[in-house]
C-alpha cells in the first residue's frame, strides 16, 4: 500500500519563512487520490470495498451514504488516522505559483467542537500552532484573523460553556483555518445544530472555501447541505461502502441562500436522493 500523510499539528515546526501568516495565503492546492481502498475490522466486518475515487486540486466534494457505511471511516484513512489494509491513498501537493511543500497541511473537523474548557475562544484556536511552536505574535494574529473569518471577533475572551452550539462550531472551524490547511476535512459537523444555524454555518463555510481555494471533503447525511455546498457529491453504498454516484451538481459555482428555493436545486437533491436510495439496497 502507497500512502502519503499530510502534516498534523503535533509534526515539528515549521522552518523560518514557512510559519502561517495572519491573513490566508493560498500557496498550493491538494489532491487525493484512492485506489481500491478496502478496510476491515475486528470481526471480519468489512467497512469499505474496493473503493477509488479522485479529488481534484481545490474541489469541494461531499461524501453522502447510510447511517454506518464508512464514510467516517474513509475521511479518518485519509487524515491518516486509520489504515486501509488494502490499496492505495496519495495526497498530492500542486503548485500555485510558488514550490508546493513536502507535506500539504491538512485539518479535521470532527462532529463535536472538541474545545478545551478552560481555554477562552482565542486560546483554542491558537492551540495548533502552539503544538506547532509557531512564534506568540504570530499564532495570536493568526488566530485573530481566523476568528474573524468565522465571525466571532467580539467573543475571544469568552470559554466554551458561554457560547452556543454555533458558536462553538465556528471556533471549532477556525481553530482548523489557522494553519492555513490545504486539505480540509469534515465529519458531520453541524449535524447537531438547528437548521437555521445549520445554513447560516453552510453558507460561511462555502464563502471561506471560494476565498482560500482549499481541497475540501464534507461528509454529510443531509442531500440539502451536500447540494448546496459541493461542487460534487459522492454517494455511498451501505456497508460495506461502494460508490453509487459519483455526480457533478449542476449549480452556480457561487451559492446564496435564495438557491435553495429553486427548481434546479430541487432537481439536484432529486438525483442525490435517488443515489441514497439506491445504495440503501446495495452493499452486502
Amino acid at each position: 500500500m502507497q500512502m502519503t500523510r499530510a502534516v498534523q499539528p503535533g509534526d515539528p515546526p515549521a522552518r523560518s519563512g514557512e510559519e502561517p501568516a495572519s491573513q490566508p495565503k493560498r500557496t498550493c492546492a491538494v489532491a487525493v487520490e484512492m485506489r481500491d481502498i478496502r478496510r476491515t475490522f475486528r470481526g471480519g466486518v468489512v467497512a469499505i470495498e474496493r473503493l477509488s475515487l479522485r479529488i481534484a486540486p481545490s474541489e469541494f466534494v461531499a461524501i453522502l451514504g447510510p447511517s454506518g457505511c464508512g464514510k467516517s471511516t474513509l475521511l479518518r484513512i485519509i487524515a491518516g488516522l486509520d489504515r486501509p489494509d488494502c490499496g492505495s491513498l496519495k495526497v498530492i501537493a500542486h503548485p500555485a505559483g510558488a514550490a508546493a511543500p513536502a507535506r500539504p497541511q491538512l485539518a479535521f473537523v470532527f462532529q463535536d467542537a472538541h474545545l478545551l474548557p478552560w481555554r477562552n475562544v482565542l486560546g483554542n484556536v491558537q492551540l495548533p500552532l502552539e503544538l506547532m511552536r509557531v512564534p506568540r505574535s504570530r499564532r495570536r494574529a493568526a488566530a485573530l484573523a481566523a476568528i474573524e473569518q468565522v465571525g466571532l471577533g467580539d467573543a475571544i475572551d469568552r470559554y466554551p460553556a458561554q457560547l452556543s452550539g454555533g458558536m462553538r462550531m465556528r471556533v471549532s472551524l477556525a481553530r482548523a483555518l489557522v494553519t492555513d490547511p490545504s486539505l480540509l476535512l469534515l465529519d458531520e459537523p453541524f449535524a447537531a445544530l438547528d437548521e437555521i444555524t445549520r445554513q447560516q454555518l453552510d453558507e460561511q463555510l462555502h464563502q471561506l472555501w471560494r476565498s482560500r481555494g482549499m481541497t475540501v471533503i464534507f461528509v454529510t447525511h443531509s442531500i440539502v447541505e451536500a447540494a448546496f455546498l459541493a461542487q460534487r457529491a459522492v454517494v455511498l453504498s451501505r456497508r460495506p461502502a461502494r460508490l453509487v454516484l459519483d455526480h457533478t451538481l449542476a449549480l452556480p459555482e457561487h451559492r446564496v441562500a435564495e438557491l435553495r428555493g429553486e427548481p434546479s436545486f430541487a432537481a439536484q437533491t432529486r438525483v442525490l436522493l435517488d443515489a441514497l436510495r439506491r445504495g440503501e439496497g446495495a452493499g452486502a
